[in-house]
């Protein structure tokens, strides 16, 4: 019924509704720098990347992560699925956007 009604609204301001898949990995994937952690369970709701160090908020980091994954669908235009890889800057270091890897 959300959906329906999300979907409706966006068409109205001529908007796009993107649907991700249900096993996607919002909440285990380090939004700073594209780590996907093997196992969290459903009762932590903080952790820290392994790679970067970055503390993560489970539900925080599983938002913009799927922003991030809706952005990237939009901007292939829905067509053939593209492999999103992490880019490094020239020093080697996770990139910090707006100020959330800090």
């Amino acid at each position: 019924m959300f959906v329906n009604f999300l979907d409706y609204k966006l068409k109205a301001k001529d908007g796009q509704l993107v649907k991700l898949g249900r096993f996607f990995p919002s909440s285990k994937t380090c939004s700073c720098c594209g780590h996907l952690v093997d196992e969290l369970t459903l009762n932590v709701r903080e952790w820290d990347c392994p790679k970067c160090g970055k503390r993560h908020d489970r539900d925080g980091n599983a938002a913009l992560n799927i922003r991030n994954e809706g952005i990237r669908i939009l901007s292939n235009d829905g067509g053939n699925p593209v492999v999103a890889v992490p880019r490094r800057s020239k020093t080697n270091k996770p990139r910090m956007w707006k100020g959330i890897c800090q």
